[in-house]
């Protein structure tokens, strides 16, 4: 654009798009201290609702309606904060905000309903126990992940924990005296084919292992192309753990043989091997493309 179209009335519209672009950006980074500051404010409230009910005497009809009133208001904007993230930030960060929402509002409703049933005057133990479930969910906020990149690594790092449960389950039964005992009587019950199969189970746990580190070194939330790719990478990765578990449950005497080969074959897999094979043979075309523009 010409310095003569700036600074004539084209610059007007503009420079007004230009603001908005700019405030919307704001509201768009600020979601995140505005949803900061409504769970403080949820448990600040809860937590004098929880004190006015827990010693004599009990607030009065004006007091006890103002209460409602606040917790009630600090539970909304919450509610509001969390519906206005925007989704181009990624599904995957927004289900675990909202997960953590609604663990904020199960706490606050368990401790209604605990004072609500509690003798008057008194604290009871299930009073302290629920405040402190509000205290513990509101806490939750504090360590959720900032973007779409560190949500994908909170569910990678799910997925590892459970396949690697699933392992160390499996290792114990094969060192059972009982499954001795049993491979003894059952020839048909191939020992070997246990141990490969949780060669299988290992190979899943390491593929996690190397898609965490990649995703730490290359994985990036900045564009929205981007942070749709995380999102794929997260729901195929929830596939994974399902899976080892179903197997591992073929794997216990009697071996359903029939479950263990539908595991193996399954033909679902294929879009993740496909996929894989799909990022591989990307990113060996682009490093090409990168090798003969230096050279």
């Amino acid at each position: 654009m010409s310095a003569e179209n700036c600074d004539g009335t084209l610059s007007v519209p503009l420079r007004n798009v230009s603001n908005s672009i700019q405030c919307i950006r704001d509201r768009v980074r600020g979601k995140y201290e505005k949803l900061f500051i409504a769970v403080k404010t949820v448990s600040q409230e809860a937590t004098k609702l929880s004190l006015a009910f827990s010693r004599p005497p009990l607030p009065s009809l004006q007091d006890g309606e103002k209460l409602s009133e606040f917790i009630l208001k600090s539970v909304l904007t919450l509610s509001t904060v969390y519906y206005w993230l925007p989704k181009s930030q990624g599904v995957t960060l927004r289900r675990q905000v909202r997960d953590a929402t609604v663990e904020v509002l199960d706490g606050v409703l368990q401790l209604v309903e605990v004072i609500i049933s509690s003798p008057l005057q008194s604290l009871t133990q299930e009073q302290i126990t629920s405040t402190g479930g509000v205290w513990s969910a509101c806490d939750r906020f504090a360590r959720l992940p900032k973007d779409n990149k560190e949500a994908l690594l909170v569910v990678l790092s799910s997925q590892s924990g459970v396949i690697k449960d699933a392992i160390e389950e499996m290792k114990q039964v094969n060192t059972n005296a009982v499954f001795k005992v049993f491979l003894c009587f059952c020839p048909y019950y191939k020992e070997n084919l246990i141990f490969e199969l949780l060669g299988l189970m290992k190979a899943a746990a390491a593929c996690l292992r190397k898609l965490t580190s990649a995703v730490k070194a290359n994985g990036d939330a900045a564009e929205p192309q981007k942070v749709a790719q995380l999102d794929d990478l997260a729901d195929i990765s929830r596939e994974i753990s399902p899976s080892v578990d179903d197997l591992a449950l073929c794997l216990y005497p009697p071996m359903n043989y029939t479950g263990v080969e539908n595991h193996v074959r399954q033909p679902s897999e294929l879009s993740w091997v496909q996929f894989l094979e799909g990022a591989v043979d990307h990113n060996v075309q682009k490093a090409k493309e990168l090798i003969e523009l230096d050279g």
